[in-house]
This record gives C-alpha cells, sequence and structure tokens, in this order.
C-alpha cells in the first residue's frame, strides 16, 4: 500500500474538522484558574486555564468579552463556555471562549494576599528600612539563572552603561521544588562575605506558579534582612511577587534594573567635564574681582600717598598743641594776676609792713611772740626784730 505524503497545513486543517465534527468539543463548560492573563490591545483576552495537573490555552474574541461582568486576573477560578478547535497555523488546540463566569480565586492568589497581609502588618514593606541604592557600586551581585536571557540582559545593559563595572554571578534556581531555600542562603552568603555593592534579584516573566519562588516567606525574611541593598527584578511590569515589596528598590524588569544599578558613566564624565567648566568660570569670576579690587585698593590714597594721613594727623597735633598752649597761658596769666591782688591784699596786713613804721616784734628764747609784760621777766633773753634784722636783749 503507498502512501501519499500530505503537508502539515492538510494535516491540521484534518485534525480540526475532526474537532469541529465532535459535538460535545462544540459546545464544552469547563472549569479551572486562569494564569498567563493578556488582554491585547485589540481587545481579545489570551489566558491559559489549568487545574493540579493540566492545562489548556484560551482565547475570547472581542466579540464576546463586553459580556462579562468581571474583569479576568492570574489566580482566578472561572467556568468557561466555549469550544475547543485548532488553530491551524502552530498546530495546538484551545478554547475558544464564548461566555465565562467567576468561580472564585485560586488558591496560590489567596495565599499570596495572606502572607502578603501578614509581612505588610509586621512591617517588612516599611519606607523607613529600605536602604539607598549606592550611586557608584564597584561589584553588582546577581541571583539568577545562569542560563537564559536574563543573566544576559543584566550583563549586556551593564557593561553598555560602564565597561568597568564588575558584575558577580550567584547562579540559584528561580523555580521549582528548593528554589526559595537556595535563594535565601544565597542572599546570606553574599551578606556574609561582602561580595558585592548591591545585588540584584531576577527572572524572567511567567505565570504565578512560575513566580511562586519569590513569594515564599523565607524569601522575602532573607531580603528583610540584608545589610546589602536588594534589587527585585521579577517577571514583567505587570508582575508584583512579595519581594517586591520587601526588597529596598523594585525595577520592573532585570534590564532595568541593571539601568537602576549601573550608572552611565558617559553621563558622569558629561557631569564631571560640567562642573569641571563651572569650576573654571567661577575660578575666572573670582579672579577677575579681585584683581579689580587690587586696582581699585592700589589707586586708593594709602597707596598713592601713604603719608598723607600721617601729616594731616601731625597738623591736627600741632593745631591742638597750640590751642593748649595758649589756653595754658591765659590761664597762668589770669592766675598771675589773681596772685598779684593776693599777694597785695597780704603785704597790706603782713606785720613786716608794721615794722617799717618804727614797730619790732619781741620773741623769747623758744620762738614765740611776747605779746605781754606778764609773758617776760627779769633776766629773760629775749630777740628784738626789726625790718632789717634782729637783736638779742636781756630783760633788766
Amino acid at each position: 500500500m503507498t502512501y501519499q505524503p500530505i503537508s502539515v497545513t492538510e494535516l491540521n486543517t484534518y485534525i480540526k474538522e475532526k474537532f469541529n465534527e465532535d459535538e460535545y468539543l462544540n459546545n464544552v463548560l469547563i472549569k479551572g484558574e486562569i494564569s498567563n492573563f493578556k488582554n491585547h490591545y485589540t481587545g481579545h483576552m489570551y489566558f491559559t486555564l489549568k487545574d493540579e495537573n493540566s492545562l489548556i490555552k484560551c482565547v475570547m474574541f472581542k466579540t464576546y468579552t463586553p459580556h462579562l461582568d468581571f474583569m479576568p486576573k492570574d489566580g482566578m477560578k472561572v467556568m468557561v463556555l466555549g469550544s475547543v478547535s485548532v488553530y491551524e497555523r502552530d498546530g495546538v488546540y484551545q478554547i475558544y471562549a464564548k461566555a465565562m463566569k467567576q468561580e472564585g480565586i485560586g488558591d496560590l492568589h489567596a495565599e499570596y494576599e495572606k502572607l502578603k497581609q501578614k509581612l505588610e502588618q509586621e512591617g517588612l514593606f516599611e519606607k523607613s528600612h529600605k536602604k539607598d541604592i549606592p550611586y557608584m557600586p564597584k561589584c553588582i551581585g546577581v541571583l539568577t539563572s545562569n542560563t537564559g536571557a536574563v543573566i544576559r540582559d543584566i550583563i549586556n545593559v551593564s557593561t553598555r552603561r560602564n565597561p568597568n563595572i564588575y558584575i558577580k554571578l550567584f547562579p540559584v534556581p528561580v523555580q521549582g521544588q528548593g528554589a526559595s531555600e537556595k535563594i535565601a542562603k544565597a542572599i546570606e552568603i553574599m551578606n556574609k562575605e561582602k561580595l558585592a555593592d548591591v545585588l540584584i534579584i531576577a527572572r524572567g516573566g511567567g505565570s504565578l506558579e512560575d513566580l511562586w519562588t519569590f513569594n515564599e516567606e523565607i524569601v522575602a525574611r532573607a531580603i528583610y534582612n540584608s545589610e546589602l541593598p536588594i534589587i527585585s527584578a521579577v517577571g514583567h511590569e505587570t508582575d508584583f511577587t512579595i519581594s517586591d515589596f520587601v526588597s529596598d528598590l523594585r525595577a520592573p524588569t532585570p534590564s532595568a534594573a541593571a539601568e537602576i544599578a549601573v550608572p552611565e558613566i558617559s553621563e558622569i564624565q558629561n557631569k564631571l567635564e560640567n562642573n569641571k567648566r563651572r569650576i573654571q568660570n567661577a575660578l575666572r569670576k573670582k579672579i577677575e574681582i579681585m584683581r579689580l579690587r587690587y586696582e581699585k585698593c592700589m589707586t586708593n590714597k594709602s597707596f598713592t600717598d601713604p603719608l598723607e594721613k600721617v601729616n594731616k594727623s601731625y597738623m591736627l597735633l600741632d593745631k591742638e598743641v597750640k590751642r593748649l598752649e595758649t589756653s595754658i597761658n591765659i590761664k597762668i596769666k589770669e592766675k598771675k594776676t589773681y596772685m598779684v591782688q593776693w599777694i597785695t591784699k597780704l603785704d597790706t596786713l603782713s606785720p613786716l609792713k608794721t615794722l617799717t613804721r618804727g614797730f619790732s616784734i619781741v620773741t623769747n628764747q623758744d620762738g614765740k611772740v611776747i605779746t605781754s609784760v606778764n609773758k617776760i621777766k627779769k633776766s629773760d633773753k629775749v630777740t628784738l626784730r626789726f625790718v632789717d634784722g634782729e637783736k638779742k636783749a636781756e630783760i633788766i
């Protein structure tokens, strides 16, 4: 029996027709948990519906989305009514949803909210505990898988911004059994050995289950207890994990984390050059101001004729001396006149003046004036004072 080969398109078309012929698959009601939800700008919704053991891709076209009474998101448990068919281009089968009803929030999402609320109440998300990211780190520690695009993106962005940056990769599993313990241990080792100036914890995007390692309490507490500042770059911009809330800074993507941690060296060089020019301009301006001050000082009288002020002071001093001399002479003259008046008065009252008229003064041997005959006796020695001299005498 000879078989005629068919193309891939023909095979996928054949399978699709088989799906379409099955009445059960054309109108199936299925329940599961939403993950990898994307609300496309065209209005279509793409997501995965899963349970504990399996998953299936789903799409709801914008024709049916206006009838939803809620906005689907990861972690929701829903019931979907639709048909199962084959997408011929990719050769995959998926559910084409026509209606969807919310059944409840998934167990993982509920666990996430519970742990988030617990850690928030304990203060692990407080801004006061968050450390500043160093402006110019010499070494960046990266905790992520040693394979995949994440580490390559971080290396490419970091080295492009600063070719001299040193990156230390501490390879850790980013999902699966035991991944959270290994990440927590890696953070502890990096801190104990002081292996970097700042740490980046990173992984690519994924569903809530894929990112669950970074929602574990052991990882959150390791980040909180880290002395080294930590940047969390887990998933895509719309993905939020508990590690994002605890870390010192959240980056929307691993590449953005590298941009935050590593400053653009060319910008720093430009800033240094600008500062250099500003300092040079400031110095030139300062020198010009000092030169003008110097020229102004040199034209001052103190420099052109330094003795002028001294000579003026001499003139003032001479003037004051002359004024004092005049004042003193006037005062002396006044005093002389006053003294002459008093001398004249004294001369008039002087006993010596009386002597010129023939009177004399008699004193005893002690020099006391004898004013009465009762104060002398016979044989007493006395002194007779005349206007022109003295003579000794004896009482007989």
